[in-house]
């Protein structure tokens, strides 16, 4: 088998085993991936995008994002994002054939120049009760935030957000709401009187809320289906207009830590947020991130919230148990002084949270 052969073949295994384990609950989508690992045509589309991005939900989000841009074809019919109600049937393989070949400039562009990126707010359900908590253990009330990988920067209106929680409800008094189910364990400690005083997001590649087409380009990453998502980003977008929260461009995120810490005013407590971004780094990039971090933590006081995979928890830290019936797939971890411990598990859009911090 020549190489092409081969790597077209496992870019069609990708396509497969993505339709049957990443996105199972989204009927077009499944559709969309067997008709992309039978099209030879459409897998060569892959070969546009760099090693690290040749995933299909680049691909779903690049045409994806044609759909809601306004491309009049028969493929959008399928799409409940721009209103379709038409169900995958024997006549969408040849649609998403043409609409393809059709739209294949500006889909090479986003797959040589774009990145699959979301900025989920509904893990700001897990966010505000882990900001009270690092205020009730260190004492302090005024806490500045730095979103590492932030996007567009909307989780840095944690404390504008009310979250349902199903039998209790926390934050902002009204506004836009996010709902979680909150599966068990203790409420943190109530702390009523903290605040952010300031707030600030890096990002490799931040997203601004101003520009329609890298707002677009957030819609896009999302599942079609999933009109509840769509209406929180529309929400969110809107108060991060209104608001003008700070994203900063930076090639290397990490090197801009430090003089964010020797910028803040005393008597703060700084606190890095991160949410599923670790699993981008290599190796060498992650042991070089865990010790300049671990240091800042030592020595400047500073608290590290992580949410990522179990798999990327810090070192020595056991896995504390599940609720029945809930999958392990976020843990969110705090690194503060001389402590480290697992605070929540949680769905990786916040759907759910587990509170397991003491």
């Amino acid at each position: 088998m020549t190489s092409q052969a081969s790597a077209s073949a496992s870019d069609a295994d990708r396509f497969r085993h993505f339709a049957v384990v990443e996105c199972p609950q989204d009927p077009l989508y499944v559709a969309i991936c067997e008709a992309v690992a039978e099209a030879p045509e459409l897998l060569a589309l892959m070969a546009e995008a760099p090693p690290a991005q040749r995933k299909p939900n680049l691909l779903l989000a690049a045409l994806h994002e044609r759909v809601l841009a306004g491309v009049d074809h028969p493929l959008s019919d399928y799409f409940p994002s721009v209103g379709g109600t038409q169900l995958p049937d024997a006549q969408l393989p040849a649609a998403l054939l043409d609409f393809a070949r059709r739209e294949q400039p500006r889909l090479v562009e986003h797959l040589r120049r774009s990145s699959t990126q979301t900025n989920e707010i509904g893990r700001c359900a897990v966010l505000w009760p882990a900001l009270q908590h690092i205020a009730a253990l260190t004492g302090q009330r005024d806490l500045t935030l730095l979103d590492f990988g932030s996007s567009a920067g909307l989780n840095l209106g944690v404390d504008a957000y009310r979250y349902d929680y199903c039998s209790f409800e926390r934050g902002a008094p009204t506004g836009l709401t996010v709902s979680c189910k909150w599966l068990g364990g203790a409420e943190p400690p109530a702390v009523s009187d903290w605040q952010i005083v300031s707030r600030l997001g890096l990002d490799p590649m931040p997203v601004d809320v101003q520009d329609a087409a890298a707002v677009r380009w957030l819609r896009a990453c999302l599942w079609p289906h999933d009109r509840e998502r769509a209406r929180r980003l529309e929400q969110a977008v809107a108060l991060a207009r209104q608001a003008g929260y700070r994203v900063q461009q930076a090639d290397d995120c990490l090197a801009q830590v430090e003089p964010w810490l020797d910028g803040l005013p005393a008597g703060v407590q700084p606190v890095l947020f991160n949410s599923w971004v670790l699993h981008y780094f290599d190796p060498a990039a992650l042991a070089r991130l865990r010790e300049q971090l671990n240091r800042l933590v030592n020595t400047r006081g500073l608290a590290w919230l992580s949410a990522e995979a179990p798999g990327l928890r810090p070192a020595g830290l056991a896995l504390p148990a599940l609720a029945e019936g809930a999958e392990p797939s976020t843990l969110w971890t705090l690194q503060w002084a001389d402590r480290q411990q697992a605070l929540a598990w949680s769905h990786p859009h916040g759907r759910w949270l587990q509170w397991v911090g003491a």
